[in-house]
């Protein structure tokens, strides 16, 4: 593990050879919903030796329909965001989606996340860096792997050395991803740990409804094939109750089957060391 991550997880007791977790609800609803999950996730990762990120977005910007829930505004989402983490012990993340936002968000969490569609930008990428904390920066859908270096030199150049990717699929026609796990080790060549995101790589946007659909059915699937390419990392949105969430409910995965996830993760994880 990279000395920057071992500073992250200085708080927590961990099994060293275990991939790292970023899981928590898609954005923050209230805090009854951040507390349950940040609680019992943090929990369960004890149990498993599994070092813990509590995400979730504290703003939702990306959204397909105008109608979409975005968040209940930022300094609150925030302020919860910092809350869970304190309460226990563990680091957050949360998105930023422009340059003006970074120092903001950056108060409150641990990692700044970009997201797929911003990769490419060179200024929301420099204000990240310039914050100090560490970056989390998910792969484009339209990108290669080996393409990410540049968005890797973009963070190093402005100062910072502490840079995760994150893979979350590539875009299959108008309304599909697939996964290219070629995209583990090509990203990993870069010198940063590489995150599977579980959960989006297996959205459907763009559906003519306006709200984007997904297949958290093969969650499992694509968390194990990870495991087994050699990822660093797990990305997974989890709620009590994805049926009622607002935001990304059709992806996330059902928080009382993330313990059974986990244990299958951890048991692959060993085999192959």
């Amino acid at each position: 593990m990279q000395a920057f991550l071992k500073t992250l997880f200085e708080k927590q007791t961990y099994n060293s050879k275990n991939f790292f977790l970023l899981a928590g609800p898609c954005v923050i609803e209230s805090e009854a919903i951040v507390m349950e999950v940040a609680g019992s996730v943090s929990e369960i990762c004890k149990k498993l030796g599994i070092p813990y990120v509590f995400k979730s977005s504290y703003r939702k910007a990306n959204r397909t329909s105008a109608n979409s829930f975005t968040g209940i505004g930022d300094e609150a989402a925030l302020q919860l965001l910092k809350n869970a983490g304190t309460a226990f012990g563990i680091p957050t993340v949360t998105d930023i989606h422009a340059h003006e936002e970074a120092a903001m968000a950056a108060a409150y969490a641990d990692i700044l996340q970009i997201p797929a569609f911003l990769c490419r930008q060179t200024d929301l990428l420099e204000a990240a860096a310039k914050t100090g904390k560490i970056i989390n920066v998910k792969k484009g859908q339209f990108l290669s792997g080996q393409a990410m270096k540049f968005a890797v030199e973009k963070i190093n150049n402005a100062g910072n050395n502490q840079v995760l990717l994150t893979e979350r699929g590539n875009s299959f026609g108008y309304t599909d991803l697939v996964v290219d796990y070629r995209n583990i080790p090509w990203m990993q060549a870069h010198g940063t740990p590489v995150v599977m995101d579980c959960t989006h790589s297996l959205q459907q946007p763009n559906q003519s409804s306006g709200v984007t659909g997904g297949n958290p059915q093969l969650i499992g699937t694509i968390a194990k094939a990870a495991i087994a390419s050699g990822a660093d990392g797990i990305f997974i949105e989890t709620h009590p109750n994805p049926a009622v969430a607002k935001s990304d409910g059709a992806n996330m995965l059902p928080l009382d089957q993330l313990e059974n996830l986990l244990e299958q993760l951890v048991r692959i994880r060993e085999a192959l060391l």
